[in-house]
């Protein structure tokens, strides 16, 4: 007989399943009815790409052509749903393509794993899985329950209107509040603290008393690294409402990343610390400038403008701050349209174009500053006018459509005489410069003049270099002269590292090293003993793009055995095809065109280089389709419309373009279309659609 402590084998308990573990088994009893979930992610599935990219595998490896839609976790979402163990931490977001009312029917047709609950998200956002949990008769969760609390602070925490100029929160009611403020009375651990004061502060909620013992555990906790703690923002905001002289302790240790919260509470004493910062250099605190400028002097945008401009140019600072502060001008005059008007996010859209196309002309601005406009209202233009002669109600509340229709004839008189010989903003972000690609599929002369200067720039930084090498050597323009500007002053920052995943041109040396080789130049072949070199281990992925300079069979040979082992590509099968269709001499499209069903080439990869190479003068280097890009959409109608091509290569560019958010989000593109080219695009749609 066994003893109570010696329990049977036969009677052990059951190892408690993990949240992940419940999930999953769940998960894979779903599909059927055109829809597919696919497997769990590994680490391979790490964007929402990846994942489109895994669902094309599949139903291609299963042989489904027909419409399917579909249902997946990545990566990303895995690492911040689930801690070790499985355990749910967060909420799971399942992101889908295909049909949303198909996709919905499949994960909310059944109820979701015991103990977890699916909601939707809506047709242009994820599906969210999280725990059930409770709430007493006043809405609020057991203090002990950690998902519950978690719940319940999202909930606080989600705004009134995101798309609002300033966020703002919903009141708290007093059980609420009162619930809150339990949290933060004495002893409380400063780490679970975080989110209460949050919520409260964002109501301008935190005590004076709450206030001061947040802030001795701060600097207690985090002594020199004050910046370490998440809720910083609102605590510095409760101090600086509270009126406590320590705040401006805070200010001078932490430095330009106050500018922010600066602005929320204007002082003289605030004006004056963020001007200084702005005029130091720090380009990101001109907005902050201009704000409280207005709040404490002078209220009218543009006269406010006119005399930060003037000191900016006074004191030297770098020429990317008075693009802050161009768009922190069109940013004030737009919410105080907006405030006037209690106009919608996407009527403010279209009242900053026309601020822009207004700027342009407004001789009350400096040179510098209209020029900027100018180049912002390039894209814009014809959705202002769109706007104005709209026969239904305009966007552009109380504008007097003779009024727009002026500015935009101003505009038009004087674009090309600002903008000759500029170029976008090398620094922005590289989404920013991705938007204007589609400028460059032609060069004007003004415009290699520009790209020219910038190679030659000793300033001009990584992300520049990448954007003016590639399009002076796609288009066949780049000359031993920028081999020259380049080697050997620069090689020191060309060997750094730089993630070119998101855009649309390659690392900087990558394109140097092709224009060195093709060119035969004395450097080329220390660049080539460089990349083959066993350190640093990063260039070893970008090794292989550089075969497209100088290509030869070995070249390519070494190319085919990378892009067929499955291994990830980033570039490496566009390299191929633009390989191979130099050493054929033919358009890289009917190379790309012969691997559709080839055994080891990826089918998502390959929709993308077939895309990408629809225009050989500029390559898209975009590691997939970018749906929200002018310059995707173009290609895909080229090779849907190809008269040279497949029926299987041409009907990947008809999926591609119904794919684009030109077809399914236009409010998505980058820029905006107009309601002209959002009808052209659906009707050819729809004439292809027919076709048989």
């Amino acid at each position: 007989m066994n003893s109570p402590d010696t329990a049977s084998p036969t009677h052990r308990a059951e190892p408690r399943r993990s949240d992940l573990a419940t999930i999953t088994a769940w998960w894979r009893e779903l599909g059927g009815d055109g829809f597919l979930a696919l497997p769990p992610p590994r680490r391979s599935r790490y964007t929402q790409s990846d994942g489109h990219g895994d669902a094309a595998e599949l139903l291609a490896g299963r042989g489904i052509t027909d419409p399917t839609s579909f249902a997946y976790w990545h990566w990303q979402s895995h690492q911040r749903a689930f801690d070790r163990s499985g355990a749910l931490t967060g909420e799971l977001l399942l992101h889908w393509g295909g049909d949303h009312s198909v996709v919905a029917a499949g994960l909310l047709a059944v109820e979701g794993p015991i103990g977890f609950r699916v909601v939707d998200g809506g047709p242009k956002s994820a599906f969210r899985l999280d725990r059930v949990t409770h709430r007493d008769e006043a809405g609020l969760p057991d203090p002990a329950d950690p998902d519950g609390v978690r719940q319940f602070l999202g909930a606080l925490d989600e705004p009134l209107n995101r798309s609002a100029p300033f966020l703002q929160y919903r009141p708290l009611t007093p059980a609420e509040a009162g619930w809150l403020h339990d949290r933060l009375s004495a002893p409380f651990d400063l780490a679970a603290a975080t989110r209460f004061a949050v919520s409260l502060e964002r109501r301008d909620g935190l005590t004076p008393d709450e206030t001061e013992r947040l802030l001795c555990a701060w600097r207690l906790e985090h002594g020199e690294r004050l910046a370490e703690w998440g809720a910083w923002r609102e605590l510095l905001h409760a101090l600086l409402r509270h009126g406590h002289e320590e705040a401006w302790e805070i200010v001078a240790a932490l430095g330009s990343p106050t500018a922010g919260v600066l602005r929320q509470v204007p002082s003289e004493r605030a004006l004056a610390v963020v001007r200084g910062f702005a005029l130091a250099g720090d380009r990101g605190t001109v907005h902050a400038w201009l704000a409280l400028h207005r709040s404490l002097h002078e209220p009218d945008a543009v006269r406010a403008a006119v005399a930060l401009a003037a000191e900016l140019t006074a004191s030297d600072t770098p020429a990317s701050a008075l693009r802050e502060l161009y768009d922190a001008l069109v940013a004030g005059v737009t919410t105080d349209w907006r405030r006037e008007t209690r106009a919608d996010h996407h009527a403010g859209l279209r009242h900053a174009a026309l601020s822009a196309v207004r700027f342009s002309t407004d001789e009350r601005l400096p040179h510098a500053l209209r020029v900027l406009a100018a180049g912002a209202a390039v894209d814009h233009v014809d959705l202002v006018r769109e706007e104005a002669l709209r026969s239904g109600p305009s966007a552009l509340v109380g504008v007097e459509t003779a009024e727009v229709m002026a500015a935009v004839d101003r505009y038009e008189a004087v674009r090309d005489g600002l903008l000759s010989g500029t170029g976008p903003d090398l620094t922005a972000y590289e989404g920013a410069l991705g938007d204007v690609w589609h400028r460059y599929r032609t060069l004007t002369d003004a415009d290699v003049r520009w790209l020219r200067e910038r190679v030659a720039d000793p300033d001009t930084g990584l992300q520049g270099l990448g954007f003016c090498l590639e399009l002076l050597l796609a288009h066949d323009l780049a000359t031993g002269a920028e081999v020259e500007a380049l080697l050997p002053r620069r090689l020191k920052d060309l060997t750094k590292r730089y993630r070119t995943t998101y855009t649309e041109w390659r690392h900087p040396l990558v394109i140097l090293t092709c224009l060195a080789l093709d060119l035969d130049h004395p450097a080329a072949g220390k660049l080539v003993t460089w990349w083959n070199g066993a350190r640093p281990v990063w260039k070893n992925e970008l090794r292989l793009l550089t075969h497209l300079g100088a290509p030869d069979e070995t070249k390519a040979a070494e190319l085919w055995d990378f892009v067929t082992s499955r291994a990830h590509d980033v570039g490496q099968l566009m390299t191929w095809v633009l390989v191979r269709a130099r050493l054929d001499g033919e358009h890289p499209l009917f190379v790309a065109d012969r691997l559709i069903g080839t055994p080891g080439i990826g089918e998502h990869v390959l929709r993308r280089v077939l895309i990408g190479v629809a225009h050989p003068e500029q390559p898209l280097w975009h590691y997939a389709v970018d749906i929200r890009s002018r310059s995707w959409w173009q290609r895909a109608l080229e090779v849907a419309e190809h008269p040279g091509l497949s029926p299987e290569a041409r009907a990947i560019g008809l999926r591609t373009a119904r794919e684009h958010c030109l077809i399914r989000h236009p409010d998505q593109l980058r820029p905006a279309a107009t309601e002209t080219e959002r009808t052209a695009a659906q009707a050819w749609i729809d004439r292809h659609t027919t076709t048989p």
